[in-house]
């Protein structure tokens, strides 16, 4: 009796979704056969992506903070960047995610402790640090294309990089900062990410609170620390790695 009882209602399932399938199709005979042409099913899987997304399970780049609460307006872009999630799709300029997938993304998150603005902000400020240091090595940046004309007599006018000092004064300047930082209290002011990369907090909000020369090195200090540690890096081929210890 139960069996029968579970064929009839796996033979409802069954009729109501070949209806819906018939109905996204544009058929209007659910007990017909359906023609499987592309455009039925590009129609269909269209209506398919607009019922999933009315019943909440994909959500667009907007409302990403309601799910993964420290992340920044419009973060989509990023986390498909550099944490490959793939489970998405774009509706004119609109990306939706699905959403079982974000949260087990915040939870990832959490659990790793990283705060996604932070880290974005960290990142954006790491890659035009090494913008910088590169344009500073090699000389110049790249030049955009331009017509130009070299005179044939202009020649053998070279320069060579600077020597880099010797390792010691290096370690002699990064223990200095490194004084600085527990003198100061730049703990309160300056993050340090994996041992050896400065960079400075958000303090516009109580800015006005900090002390002026305390201000100077915050501005001051992430780029002299940064810059010491990538010299010491290339002299020795090995980083050294500073681990703040929190103040009582």
């Amino acid at each position: 009796m139960e069996t029968m009882e579970n064929q009839d209602k796996i033979l409802k399932e069954i009729k109501s979704l070949k209806g819906l399938v018939s109905r996204l199709m544009g058929s209007s005979n659910p007990t017909a056969s359906i023609p499987f042409k592309k455009e039925s099913l590009d129609k269909a899987a269209k209506e398919f992506e607009k019922l999933s997304i009315k019943r909440g399970q994909w959500i667009d780049s907007y409302d990403i903070q309601k799910v993964i609460r420290t992340a920044p307006y419009d973060s989509g872009k990023f986390i498909r960047e550099h944490f490959h999630f793939k489970n998405c799709f774009k509706r004119g300029r609109v990306y939706y995610y699905y959403k079982q997938d974000l949260i087990l993304l915040a939870k990832e998150l959490k659990k790793r402790k990283i705060h996604l603005e932070r880290y974005m902000h960290f990142i954006e400020d790491q890659e035009k640090f090494n913008s910088y240091l590169e344009a500073i090595l090699n000389g110049s940046q790249k030049p955009k294309k331009r017509g130009f004309k070299i005179p044939p007599y202009l020649k053998d006018i070279e320069s060579t990089p600077p020597k880099i000092p010797p390792v010691e004064v290096l370690m002699e300047e990064l223990s200095g900062l490194k004084k600085e930082y527990h003198e100061l209290k730049l703990a309160e002011y300056i993050d340090i990410y994996k041992g050896n990369y400065a960079f400075a907090k958000n303090i516009w909000r109580i800015e006005k609170y900090v002390d002026p020369e305390i201000k100077k090195r915050i501005r001051k200090w992430p780029d002299e620390f940064n810059l010491v540690n990538e010299l010491i890096t290339e002299v020795t081929q090995k980083k050294e790695i500073f681990i703040p210890i929190p103040s009582e």
